[in-house]
């Protein structure tokens, strides 16, 4: 588990979903965009939360290892979601020509 610091905030989550949250903004903010996410952490009494985390530029985020008992809540579909992204930024889909359609007098009108 690690604490994962936003915003004057601290929130308490799994080693994974910290590690990627860091790596995605960090991703982010090189491609001057932004994205949200949504946690499920255990808020600073410790209480169950789901925090919704803005990242990109501008936004500071850092992680903290700590020592605890507790056993890390789910984010499954978060890590999930946050990999697919990764994934998509390391291979970026390759750009397709506009489809053109030639008429039978050699004109071609862009669809």
């Amino acid at each position: 588990m690690k604490h994962l610091a936003y915003a004057e905030k601290s929130l308490l989550v799994g080693d994974d979903a910290a590690d990627l949250v860091l790596e995605y903004a960090s991703a982010l903010s090189n491609r001057g965009v932004s994205d949200t996410v949504e946690l499920n952490a255990f808020g600073a009494d410790g209480g169950e939360v789901v925090a919704t985390l803005l990242l990109g530029q501008g936004a500071p985020v850092m992680a903290e290892s700590t020592v605890t008992s507790m056993a890390a809540l789910d984010n499954s579909d978060t890590v999930a979601y946050i990999r697919s992204r990764l994934d998509e930024f390391a291979s970026p889909p390759e750009a397709q020509p506009e489809s053109v359609d030639v008429t039978s007098d050699g004109d071609s009108d862009y669809l």
